[in-house]
């Protein structure tokens, strides 16, 4: 297999537009899906029989092949881009509804009962105690819905909105390949960039553990020292 690097170059134009559609439908499908995602868990949280329910049909909707997925919406959303947005943020919510529900589950009891003797509406306790402790392990999910969606873009190339998956279909019908590797090397790239962003964010919104961690360093510089 031989690549033709000078290809890039002479295509960089029509790499950028691919690399801003790509992102045109991965991240819609993330926002959607979290927004989702957070009253289901917080429904499935406080609902203990509805938990299995919701979970499990979070569970259902992944297991439907994307490309199929993709030809059922078509009578109803047809060839645009709300089709591929709408198969990846089903696809997103087996993660974030799990990952948003383990978060709040792992919430300390101690902290509720506190906030809750302190005269504090269940609302206000879930969105200034229980959401921020658990907002380690919802940017999890965030970050795996991410890297899950970017990847799966490219399949919607069958329907004209598959960004980057678009050099495959090329690379592979012309037998040429050096489409292909630019697809999947800026496929990989947006990933990477993309959850170190995740991670960025998530270090930024979390400042407590950040106080939390530089104790526990200090404290195991002393026990060595």
């Amino acid at each position: 297999m031989t690549v033709e690097w000078g290809w890039f170059p002479d295509h960089a134009d029509e790499l950028t537009r691919l690399t801003l559609d790509h992102l045109a439908t991965a991240v819609p499908a993330v926002l959607l899906g979290l927004l989702i995602a957070l009253p289901l868990a917080v429904l499935a949280h406080r609902v203990r029989p509805l938990r299995g329910f919701l979970l499990g049909a979070s569970n259902i909707l992944y297991t439907i092949p994307s490309l199929a997925f993709f030809v059922l919406l078509l009578p109803v959303t047809g060839l645009t881009r709300t089709t591929a947005i709408v198969g990846l943020t089903a696809y997103t919510l087996v993660v974030l509804v799990r990952n948003t529900v383990e978060g709040l589950d792992a919430v300390p009891v101690k902290a509720r009962e506190a906030s809750k003797a302190m005269g504090t509406r269940p609302l206000r306790t879930l969105l200034t105690v229980e959401l921020p402790l658990a907002l380690p392990v919802i940017m999890a999910g965030v970050r795996v819905a991410t890297v899950m969606s970017i990847s799966l873009v490219s399949v919607a190339s069958y329907i004209g909105y598959g960004g980057l998956g678009q050099l495959f279909t090329d690379g592979f019908q012309r037998n040429f390949p050096t489409p292909v590797v630019a697809g999947v090397l800026l496929t990989l790239l947006l990933a990477l960039v993309a959850d170190a962003l995740l991670v960025t964010l998530q270090w930024l919104c979390t400042p407590w553990r950040r106080g939390r961690t530089s104790r526990t360093s200090a404290l195991k510089l002393w026990k060595r020292a």
